[in-house]
């Protein structure tokens, strides 16, 4: 009974200390639906899918990125929510079908302004000092050994096989740019991220556009794009972004994702059309970010897994 009750007040000391970083910072704390008609579809990520009264579908939210984003266009200003979230077929040390994510959206800001954020966030849970800002050319470089203005998926296969890491199956049948991707994500998480974050929370920047998802690319470089993801001891804590406030682009995006989901034999999810509409109108260019708050109880905790720090998990809910 103690051990339930010491991590109890684990998770309470990290949400307190959150919330008073972000609300010292003129955020408005909010809540939107677990359930909703729309989704923001995402290559790699399967919903969960609920039928209600009448046979009609929702959607459990992987993510509350797409109704706080409508928030924003409906004149928010900054805001972040702690939220239940949900992924399906997602199990293991770090992930889990049902999770919680701490995500924001700040109008008007840009990566320095998060990073100086985060940084804040790190010291007041974690204990850090500073905040290593590297680019993914330069990661890639330092730990997988390749150029990535350079490479292309034959050279990031080499590098991976030069590592000891398997090659995914049947890669080389897949588009070129496909090819490129998930060679660029195998790399990533077997031979650059372990290293990532051992002396300082390390931002991960400038990423190739393929990569971008929602982000906007560099207006000066548009060979990247202006996502970051952070890193703590080489654990993937953040993922974030400039976001990218064209409908027309979004819808475009979208469109490649669902397209990216049937070469990947996952079924194509519904366009979230009032999530675009909310694009047309008055969404504010800025940054948004979602945080794994388990992983960072998890770091906080010293563990090794976010189930030794969570009284559920969905094996014994």
């Amino acid at each position: 009974m103690q051990q339930t009750k010491d991590l109890l007040r684990v998770r309470q000391t990290v949400r307190q200390t959150l919330r008073q970083v972000f609300d010292e910072r003129g955020f408005l704390e909010v809540d939107t639906p677990v359930l909703s008609m729309e989704v923001l579809p995402e290559a790699h990520i399967d919903p969960l899918r609920v039928t209600v009264a009448g046979g009609h579908e929702r959607f459990l939210q992987a993510s509350p990125e797409a109704l706080m984003k409508r928030l924003l266009a409906a004149g928010s200003g900054p805001i972040y929510q702690l939220a239940h979230v949900f992924r399906d077929g997602e199990r293991g040390h770090r992930h889990d079908i049902e999770f919680l994510l701490w995500e924001w959206y700040a109008p008007g800001t840009g990566l320095d302004e998060t990073a100086e954020l985060i940084d804040a966030v790190m010291r007041s849970t974690l204990g850090t000092s500073g905040l290593e800002r590297i680019s993914c050319k330069e990661a890639f470089h330092q730990h997988a050994g390749v150029d990535l203005a350079t490479a292309h998926a034959d050279a990031l296969a080499t590098a991976a096989t030069d590592a000891g890491i398997t090659l995914p199956q049947g890669w080389q049948l897949d588009p070129v740019d496909v090819q490129f991707d998930r060679l660029f994500e195998l790399l990533l998480s077997e031979a650059v991220a372990p290293q990532l974050g051992h002396c300082q929370p390390t931002m991960l920047e400038a990423w190739p556009p393929s990569q971008a998802a929602f982000a906007r690319l560099d207006p000066t470089t548009p060979s990247s794009a202006r996502r970051f993801e952070l890193f703590v001891r080489g654990v993937e804590l953040i993922n974030g972004w400039e976001e990218e406030t064209s409908a027309h682009e979004l819808r475009r995006r979208i469109d490649d994702t669902n397209t990216a989901r049937k070469l990947d034999n996952r079924a194509a999810l519904p366009v979230p059309e009032r999530l675009i509409a909310a694009h047309e109108a008055e969404m504010p260019e800025g940054t948004g970010a979602a945080l794994g708050f388990d992983r960072l109880v998890m770091l906080a905790a010293e563990q090794a897994s976010i189930d030794q720090v969570r009284c559920f998990t969905s094996d014994s809910a």
